[in-house]
C-alpha cells in the first residue's frame, strides 16, 4: 500500500464553462487543478504541473485562423517553464473549419477529440 497520496497539477486554457465543469469533475479532489481562459495567463501558471491542456478554439483571436494557434505554440516552446510540460491537444469539432493546421514535431503529447467529458480528463490524469 502507499503511504502518501501522489498529488498532480493539472491546468486547463479553455473559454468553454463546460469543458471546465467536466476537468473539475474529472480530476481527482486531492489534485491542484486550474482554470484560465487567457492562454498568456495559464503558461504563467504551470510551474509543477503535470500536464498542460488546451482547448484550440481558446487561442484563435480569429474563428477559424489558426493563427492565434500559431502564437500560442511559439509561446509555450519558448517558456521557460510551460515549454517542459506535456500538451494534450482538446481538438475543434470535428465540423469546425479551420484555414490550415500547423504541427511541430513531438509538441503535442496527446489529443482529446469533442465532447469532452469528465472520463476523459480522469483518463488522462492517468497518463503521467
Amino acid at each position: 500500500m502507499y503511504d502518501r497520496l501522489v498529488r498532480m497539477k493539472f491546468v486547463l486554457i479553455t473559454k468553454d464553462s463546460e469543458m471546465e465543469s467536466e476537468a473539475r469533475e474529472g480530476f481527482h479532489p486531492s489534485d491542484t487543478f486550474n482554470c484560465f481562459s487567457d492562454w498568456e495567463t495559464g503558461l504563467n501558471a504551470c510551474e509543477g504541473a503535470d500536464l498542460v491542456f488546451l482547448d484550440l478554439l481558446a487561442t484563435l483571436d480569429e474563428p477559424h485562423k489558426i493563427s492565434g494557434y500559431e502564437k500560442f505554440a511559439q509561446a509555450k516552446m519558448s517558456h521557460p517553464t510551460a515549454s517542459k510540460i506535456p500538451l494534450v491537444l482538446v481538438t475543434p469539432p470535428d465540423d469546425y473549419e479551420l484555414d490550415f493546421m500547423a504541427g511541430w514535431p513531438d509538441f503535442v503529447f496527446a489529443n482529446i477529440r469533442r465532447p469532452v467529458t469528465f472520463k476523459h480528463f480522469r483518463r488522462a490524469s492517468t497518463w503521467v
